[in-house]
């Protein structure tokens, strides 16, 4: 398993995305099919993935593990852990905040895939209190992993709870 910590910079909307370093194709036919979203992540084509975060602006920690195989969720110490399915086309990622002009410096270069392009799943987990907007740090394991449906492992925030359901979701 490769391991890297970084702060990554977010210029507004509360997104970090997931790319793929050559090809992503954003939107590219995906619908609003559950399958591809589930509340913290939502993949919006073939090489991209939006990871909401809590705070609007700034710098968020983050560590991504890359592994050959499930590295198994962190339970203790997270609020909310949830995964997705993930195409990569390329085999190499890049993490970066959503920026309002593209900075190639602002964007971080993740370890290689190991089997290169192909399905992968990743596991989002966050540490910190969502609806305080005080988060302490994001964690993304991706491995490879046949495409299936996504799964809420965790989910003790109103925050996850109200982007699963906005709907049926009601403030205490």
């Amino acid at each position: 398993m490769h391991t890297k910590q970084m702060e990554v910079e977010v210029e507004d909307c509360s997104a970090v995305y997931l790319l793929d370093r050559e090809d992503y194709e954003a939107g590219a036919g995906l619908d609003d099919s559950p399958t591809h979203s589930i509340g913290l992540i939502e993949v919006e084509g073939k090489g991209i993935a939006c990871l909401n975060i809590a705070a609007q602006w700034g710098e968020v920690p983050f560590t991504v593990a890359v592994a050959d195989r499930d590295p198994g969720a962190h339970f203790d110490g997270y609020e909310d852990i949830v995964e997705i399915s993930f195409e990569s086309t390329s085999g190499e990622l890049l993490l970066a905040g959503w920026q309002t002009d593209w900075d190639d410096e602002k964007a971080h270069s993740l370890p290689p895939l190991p089997a290169g392009p192909g399905p992968y799943r990743l596991r989002y987990h966050t540490q910190g209190d969502m609806e305080s907007w005080s988060i302490d740090g994001y964690y993304l394991q991706i491995w490879p992993a046949p495409q299936h449906d996504p799964a809420v492992l965790k989910n003790t925030s109103q925050f996850l709870q109200y982007l699963l359901n906005p709907k049926a979701w009601k403030s205490q």
